[in-house]
C-alpha cells in the first residue's frame, strides 16, 4: 500500500495535534480542527490504513491513534515545518553568551547543558571537551613554595590540567626557565595521544641535568594521558520526564531513570552524523530507550569535533522547535570556545 498525499496530510495533522496535546487523536478531532476536505468516516478509513502501514498505533482500547516511531521518522525527515526561536528564547541564549565570556571551558560546557535543558524541557547530557582530541598549547612549571612546583598543561581547546609536584631541591629561576623551554619545545602542538615512549625518552635526554624534575614530571604526564581516555559528563533536567504524561506510568519512568543513571551509557546512544542527528524509538539500540527520541550533535573547536551533546525525551516532542534551539546553542558554544583560546 502506497502512502499518498491524503494520507500524508492526515498523518501530519495527527502528529502535530498529538505533539501539542499528548492525547490520542480521533477522526472527529481531525475533521473538526483541520481542513482536510473529507468527512470523519473517510478519515477513519485512512487512519486504519496508516495503522496497517505502521505509521500509527492505537494505544489500549482508545478510539484515537498516536504516531509510531515510523510515523515520527517520516514526519522528521519530510513533513515538519521549520520553526524560529521566540524573542524570549533568543534573549536567553544571548544572556548565556554574555555569562560564558569569562568562564573556564568546563564551566561553559556545564552551563550549556543547563541552558538546553531549560529551553527544551528535556534531559540534556554533554561531555566536556576530550583531552585526547586536544593539542598541547603550553606547559608551565610554577613554584608554589620551597618544595612544591605546579605543572600547568593548557590545550588548544582551553582545557587546563594542574598537577602539584614535591621536590627535595627547588631549581633556580634560571633552571626553571630552561626546563619550561625544553618542555614546550618537545610537547607543544602534540596531541595527548602523540606523547609516546619516544617523546618521553627524548625529553629525558634534554633534561638529563634535572633528573629529579624529570622524574617528578613523569607522573603528571601519565596522569594527563590517563585522563585522556575519559571525559567528564554533565547532565541536567533528568526530572523533566515527569512533565510528560508518557512518564506518569511509574514503570516507564523507572526504566528511563535507570538509563539516565548511567551517563556514559547514554553517551553511547549519541551518534551524531550530520549537524543534528535524531534517533527515534526502536532506532535506539538500548531497550530502555525504545520509547525515547534522542537528538544529538557534536561541538567543535575550529573544524575539529571535541565533544558530543544530546537531548533525550519521549517520542512526542516538538522536533522542529528542539532542532532550532539545539542548532543555535551549539553554534554559539562553538563560537564561545573559539573565542576563549584566541
Amino acid at each position: 500500500m502506497r502512502i499518498d498525499d491524503r494520507k500524508i496530510k492526515i498523518l501530519q495533522a495527527i502528529i502535530n495535534d498529538y505533539i501539542r496535546t499528548g492525547d490520542p487523536v480521533g477522526s472527529r478531532t481531525l475533521a473538526k480542527n483541520y481542513d482536510l476536505g473529507i468527512g470523519s468516516a473517510t478519515i477513519r478509513n485512512e487512519m486504519s490504513d496508516l495503522e496497517a502501514m505502521g505509521y500509527l498505533e492505537q494505544p489500549h482500547t482508545s478510539a484515537g491513534r498516536i504516531p509510531s516511531s515510523k510515523g515520527y521518522r517520516l514526519y522528521v525527515d519530510k513533513l515538519m515545518d521549520s520553526q524560529r526561536l521566540t524573542a524570549e528564547e533568543d534573549l536567553r541564549i544571548k544572556q548565556y553568551i554574555i555569562d560564558s565570556a569569562m568562564l573556564e571551558v568546563d564551566k561553559v560546557v556545564r552551563q550549556t547543558s543547563a541552558l538546553l535543558s531549560e529551553l527544551t524541557n528535556l534531559t540534556c547530557i554533554i561531555e566536556a571537551p576530550s583531552v585526547k582530541k586536544s593539542f598541547i598549547k603550553s606547559i608551565q612549571l610554577i613554584r608554589v613554595d620551597e618544595n612544591s612546583l605546579v605543572t600547568i598543561f593548557l590545550t588548544d581547546t582551553g582545557l587546563i590540567k594542574n598537577h602539584v609536584m614535591k621536590l627535595n631541591k627547588m631549581p633556580t629561576l634560571a633552571a626553571l626557565n630552561k626546563i619550561n623551554e625544553v618542555l614546550n619545545n618537545r610537547l607543544v602542538n602534540l596531541s595527548i595521544a602523540e606523547i609516546n615512549l619516544e617523546v618521553i625518552n627524548n625529553l629525558k635526554k634534554d633534561l638529563v641535568e634535572y633528573e629529579e624534575i624529570f622524574n617528578a614530571i613523569l607522573p603528571s604526564l601519565y596522569e594527563t594521558l590517563n585522563d585522556a581516555d575519559s571525559s567528564e559528563v554533565f547532565m541536567d533536567g533528568a526530572t523533566n520526564i515527569f512533565n510528560y504524561p508518557e512518564y506518569h506510568d511509574i514503570d516507564k519512568a523507572k526504566e528511563l531513570l535507570s538509563l539516565l543513571s548511567d551517563k556514559q551509557a547514554v553517551m553511547e546512544l549519541f551518534n551524531p552524523q550530520d549537524d543534528i542527528t535524531i534517533s527515534i524509538g526502536e532506532e535506539n539500540y538500548k531497550p530502555q530507550a525504545k520509547e525515547c527520541s534522542i537528538i544529538s550533535a557534536e561541538y567543535s573547536f575550529g573544524n575539529r569535533p571535541i565533544g558530543k551533546i544530546g537531548l533525550i525525551g519521549p517520542r512526542r516532542i516538538n522536533y522542529s522547535k528542539v532542532i532550532a534551539i539545539m542548532s543555535e546553542v551549539v553554534k554559539e558554544l562553538n563560537n564561545i570556545l573559539n573565542d576563549h583560546v584566541k
